[in-house]
């Protein structure tokens, strides 16, 4: 059974920071691209940084470059997202999931739910 567990967020003031992980099982965690994706309340889910297999490839959308920094540890099976300058706009759940080097991210079966992610709520 795949398996995509996230932790790592919380509550934190403008400026401030967080680091995600997501522990992975179930797969060849090393043959995939893996990134985090995250959804605001009342939004569409979005694509935040995807980085490739066996890194040091990777994608960040336009609104975290250079602020958030994606890294994989591919001997633990875990994915990180460092989250820097946290700002209101950032507040969501994030997700990791496979995803591409062009920023589009995807589950492993059509269909299948991105699990239950880590909110992340940036005060200001």
């Amino acid at each position: 059974e795949v398996q995509l567990q996230a932790s790592g967020g919380g509550l934190v003031q403008a400026g401030g920071s967080l680091r995600l992980s997501c522990v992975a099982s179930g797969f060849a965690f090393d043959d995939f691209a893996l990134g985090w994706s995250r959804q605001a309340p009342g939004n569409r889910r979005e694509g935040v940084s995807c980085i490739g297999s066996e890194a040091p490839t990777t994608w960040n959308t336009d609104s975290v470059k250079g602020r958030f920094t994606i890294s994989r540890d591919n001997t633990k099976n875990t994915l990180y997202l460092q989250m820097n300058n946290l700002i209101p706009e950032d507040t969501a759940v994030y997700y990791c999931s496979p995803c591409t080097l062009g920023g589009d991210f995807y589950t492993f079966r059509d269909g299948d739910s991105y699990g239950r992610g880590t909110l992340v709520t940036v005060s200001s």
